[in-house]
This record gives C-alpha cells, structure tokens and sequence, in this order.
C-alpha cells in the first residue's frame, strides 16, 4: 500500500486561491466583423433558429455539453449542514473533474434561501428554483443535499425536465460501491448470494448503495444509522430506511459486524475500530469511505490484520483504491451528453458499474496513469478498481451508459463512435 500523501493547509489554500474555474471561450473575438458575429446584429439570426426550433440549442449553444452542478450546502462531504458559502469549493473542485475528465463544461449554482426555519432543505423553494434555471443547462447535477428531501427533489426534477438529473451523492458513490464489490468477488472467490455487507450511514448514499448492490443479487445486506441498526423493531425509520429494514437481534454497528464480508462506510471518522474489522469473515473488504477522514485508516487496518488477506479502500484519492464518484459523475454525464439523453435510468447506472469493473481488469495500463501515480497497477487487491486519470475510463464508461440510454428510448440522438 502507497504512503499517504502529506498535504499542508498552507498548500492547500494556495492551490484554491482565486477560486479554482473560469471561463474559457470557444470563439476568437478580435476583429469588428467577430463582434458582429457574436453579438448583434449575427446573434439575432441564431435566436430565430432556435425559435422556429428549439431542439436546435444543442447545435446554436453551449447548452449540449453544459452541467449545472446545484447544491444548498446543507450535506458537503463528512462536514454537514456547512452552508451555501462553504459549499462553493467543493463544487468548484467538481467543475475541474467535468472539465479534466470528461471535457464537460459544468459551473456551480448555489442556492441560497431554500431552505426552512431550521436549516433544512425546503424540496419545494429547491425544485422551483431548479426547474427555472434548467433551460441553459444539458443536465443537472445535484450535489451535497441532505436526505431525505434530496430524494424527493431528485425524483421530482427527474420527472419535470428533459434532462439528465443526477444526484451524485445517492447514485455516484453506489455506482462505483457496486463495481468494487463486483471485482471483490472476483478476487476472492467468494458469491454473492452468501456475502453478509454492512453499510454504515443511512442517508442518500447508503440508501443507494443498497438499492444498487440489491439490484445486483447482494441480498444479505444489514444497514446501519446513528442510532444502530435499521431493523423492523425500530419506530423511527422514513420510508426510505424503512425499505431495507431487517429482522435481526443485531442492535448495534458492532454487533452488525461480526461476520461480515463486506463493511461499506458512507458516515463518520473513527466509526470502527480494529476489534471490529478482526471480527469480520477471513478476506474480507473494508470500503472506509468518509471524507475526508474515513471510518478507519488503512494504517490501523494494516496494522491489526497482519498477514491476513483482506482489501482496503476509502473516498480519498491518496489511497489505493479510491471509491469516489470522481469515476462516475464526469463518464456517466459524458455518455448521457454525448447522445442528449432526457434522463440517466437505473440500467444506465449498472452498466456504468460493470464497465468500471471490466476496465479494472484490462492489462496494459496506460503510461499516463503510471506516470501520475509514479507506478504500475496489476488488477488485486490494491487495484479494485481504475484510477480516474485513465483515459479509458471514457471508452468504456462512457460509451456503455450511451449505449444502455439509446437501449432504454431515453436518447435523442444515436452514438457517434
């Protein structure tokens, strides 16, 4: 396992100083006859064309490779209900990713006053607001909203508009979850139908994780919240807990994980410790994925393990294996961008899924990703699942989620291979 790489606050706020985007404009603009073109009097023959018909935005704007990325600040990484203001760097660090990833323009929208007395999303003041601002925009990319109104906000703005709406914080992390739980079978050996997952963090991603791994034939699958385990004794579950509520006599995150083969962390820092990770099946996986300090660090897991076989991942990208959504959001906009999809289904988000799984398992790693990590990858356990720098990723992630939304009537236009 790679060090961790040591990063200075100091070194830190210089890299963002300024802020980290701009815009780049695509056109020249030097000479008067330019002007004319860009502006008035030549725009006015664009704004026609697109009144006469309006599908053509695509091809008169910027509109077909554009991504809102909008957010209330109310769930920013581990780090919560932190605000509109404090949330503007972390959306600003996603435009990067659209752009240097996937070549997506994308540009932070951050909503203020949609929420309530008590600092919570108000679904409505959101959806509203989304719904007037969506016309510029190819898809919309909700980011950082607490649960449980992100569902509703993302499932009504998925039903209102002609584009993509995607909320990466439920779909994202589950989709790259389910590809390294389909490559950590492969290596172990071990079936789907028999592995026991624990999931600790009941919000969009956990509740997402466990659709998606549901959907995939994971079925034993103990879901955990702050106040223990999700199960059917309980009286405080919403309906969206409610759905993956089990019979057990487990109350506890500890007492979920003994036996387990899988441990999926989407919560807090320090949520396990070593007792509990030597209390899970032989080879087993801990997905620690909170960020930005995990439910544990690889070194205590190195640390109580020994020789014993197991796989290690987190959220962090100064890790081996980082299950992030940096290796779902870009490809997957890409793919539904690149044939002007209406929506992103379930069935584009699972070929998504096993597209990364397949990519991991390719040989020949390209010279670029050996150059950015200063080393060679060979598919195991310290290799789940691609690195986001593999130029690859676009080939087949990308194409897959296309393919799967010409598949499903929800696209516009055919593939251009």
């Amino acid at each position: 396992m790679s060090k961790n790489i040591k990063l200075k606050n100091q070194e830190i706020e210089k890299f963002h100083l300024n802020g980290k985007i701009a815009l780049l404009l695509q056109k020249k603009l030097k000479t008067q006859k330019e002007l004319s073109i860009a502006y008035t009097p030549g725009v006015s023959v664009i704004c026609k064309k697109i009144y006469e018909n309006p599908e053509s935005v695509y091809d008169l704007t910027s509109k077909s490779n554009s991504v809102a990325i909008v957010t209330d600040g109310t769930a920013v990484l581990g780090l919560g209900n932190i605000g509109p203001k404090a949330s503007i760097p972390v959306m600003e660090g996603k435009c990067m990713l659209f752009k240097s990833f996937a070549n997506i323009d994308a540009w932070p929208v951050i909503l203020d006053k949609v929420s309530d007395n008590f600092g919570k999303t108000d679904p409505k003041k959101f959806i509203e607001t989304v719904e007037r601002i969506a016309t510029s925009y190819g898809g919309i990319n909700l980011e950082d909203i607490a649960a449980p109104h992100c569902f509703e906000i993302e499932d009504t703005l998925d039903e209102i508009l002609d584009i993509p709406v995607f909320h990466d914080d439920q779909w994202g992390t589950a989709i790259i979850t389910l590809a390294a739980c389909k490559n950590y079978l492969l290596i172990t050996g071990k079936n789907r139908s028999d592995i026991k997952v624990v999931i600790n963090g009941a919000g969009a991603a956990g509740i997402r994780i466990a659709d998606m791994l549901k959907a995939d034939g994971i079925k034993n699958i103990t879901l955990c919240d702050s106040k223990g385990v999700i199960s059917k004794n309980r009286n405080d579950l919403n309906p969206h807990k409610l759905k993956h509520a089990i019979e057990t006599k487990d109350l506890s995150l500890k007492d979920a994980i003994k036996n387990a083969d899988v441990f999926i962390g989407v919560s807090v820092k320090d949520a396990i410790d070593q007792n509990m990770v030597l209390s899970m099946n032989e080879y087993p996986a801990i997905f620690a994925m909170a960020n930005p300090d995990p439910e544990i660090t690889p070194e205590l897991v190195k640390e109580c393990m020994g020789n014993r076989k197991y796989i290690m991942a987190t959220g962090r990208s100064d890790y081996p294996n980082q299950i992030n959504n940096v290796l779902g959001f870009p490809f997957i906009f890409r793919g539904a961008l690149n044939v002007r999809a209406t929506k992103i289904t379930m069935n584009m988000k699972i070929k998504a899924a096993e597209a990364l799984s397949k990519l991991a398992q390719e040989k020949n790693i390209p010279d670029v990703v050996k150059k950015v990590y200063k080393k060679d990858f060979v598919f195991g356990n310290d290799y789940l699942i691609p690195t986001p720098f593999d130029p690859r990723i676009n080939e087949f992630e990308s194409k897959a989620v296309a393919l799967a939304a010409i598949k499903d009537g929800v696209a516009r236009k055919k593939l251009t291979l």
